[in-house]
C-alpha cells in the first residue's frame, strides 16, 4: 500500500500489527509502555532531551512515578540550568485502540513529516522496549505503518466508532459481518477496555491527555452525547461507508 503524502492539518488513520501477525502485546506493562509513549513521543524535542520528572503523566498512564533521591544534609543543590517548555505536538490523537496484534491512531499531522516523526520515535521505542523484555532481535512490526487520509468530515466519526468497535472482536470474532450476539455482554466489555480512547470518550477518565476530543462538538452539542449514539448505532454502522479507511 502506497502511503499518501503528509499534510500539515490534515486527518489519517494509521495501523500497524506485529510481524507474520504476532502478538506485539503480552500483559498489562506492554499497553501501558505504548501508551505512555503516545504522550512521550509526540513532542518536537526529543524524549531523551527532557527530563524524566512529568510526575502526573506517569501516574496517569500507571507508570511508576520517578523517585526523587533524598538530598544529603550538606549537599548543596545547583539551581537547574533548564526551564521545561511547553510540549510542541508533533501530531494530535484524536483515537486509538490497541488489539493484542495491531493498533489503530487516528492522527492529524501538526508538524511538517510530523506523523512520519512520531511513528519512527513510536515504532523504535516499542521494538526496543519489548525486545529488551523478551530477550528477543529483529522487527517487531510488520514493514512500515500503513496510512489512509480521511478526506471528508462525515466520514470521520464513522471511523473513530469503527476503530472504537474493534475490541468487539476479542468476544465476538465476527461482529463485522454482523454477528455481534448479546449486545449488553459486547456493550459491558467496550466500557471495560482499557485500551483504546474510548473511556475518556464516553466521559470515564482513563488516559485523557493522549487524546484530543473536542473536534466532537462539530457533531454533538455536548461531547457526553457520544456514548448514547455510539451504542444506538452500534448494529447500523456502516463499514461500507468508510471501507476506503479500513486499514487491516
Amino acid at each position: 500500500m502506497k502511503q499518501p503524502e503528509f499534510v500539515n492539518n490534515e486527518i489519517y488513520h494509521i495501523y500497524n500489527r506485529g510481524v507474520e501477525k504476532r502478538k506485539i502485546f503480552l500483559d498489562e506493562k506492554d499497553y501501558f509502555r505504548f501508551i505512555h509513549n503516545l504522550f512521550e513521543f509526540n513532542d518536537v524535542v526529543p524524549a531523551s532531551n527532557r527530563r524524566s520528572s512529568r510526575q502526573k503523566q506517569l501516574v496517569e498512564v500507571g507508570l511508576p512515578p520517578v523517585r526523587k533521591p533524598r538530598v544529603k544534609p550538606m549537599e548543596v543543590r545547583l539551581p537547574r540550568a533548564e526551564v521545561r517548555k511547553p510540549r510542541e505536538l508533533l501530531v494530535n490523537i484524536l483515537a486509538f485502540c490497541l488489539m493484542p496484534n495491531h493498533f489503530h491512531l487516528i492522527l492529524i499531522q501538526k508538524e511538517d513529516k510530523g506523523i512520519t516523526r512520531f511513528m519512527r520515535k513510536m515504532g523504535t521505542g516499542y521494538t526496543n522496549y519489548f525486545n529488551t523484555k523478551y530477550d528477543r532481535v529483529g522487527p517487531l512490526f510488520q514493514g512500515k505503518f500503513k496510512a489512509k487520509i480521511v478526506r471528508k468530515d462525515e466520514y470521520l466519526l464513522h471511523l473513530v466508532d469503527y476503530i472504537h468497535l474493534n475490541p468487539a472482536e476479542i468476544i465476538r470474532p465476527k461482529w463485522k459481518d454482523g454477528e455481534t450476539g448479546n449486545l449488553g455482554e459486547i456493550k459491558n466489555f467496550l466500557q471495560n477496555y482499557r485500551w483504546s480512547s474510548f473511556l475518556d470518550y464516553i466521559g470515564k477518565k482513563n488516559f485523557p491527555s493522549i487524546t484530543q476530543r473536542n473536534f466532537l462538538l462539530n457533531f454533538f452539542s455536548d461531547i457526553q452525547d457520544y456514548e448514547k449514539e455510539f451504542f444506538s448505532q452500534f448494529q447500523k454502522i456502516d463499514l461500507e461507508k468508510i471501507k476506503e479507511l479500513i486499514i487491516e
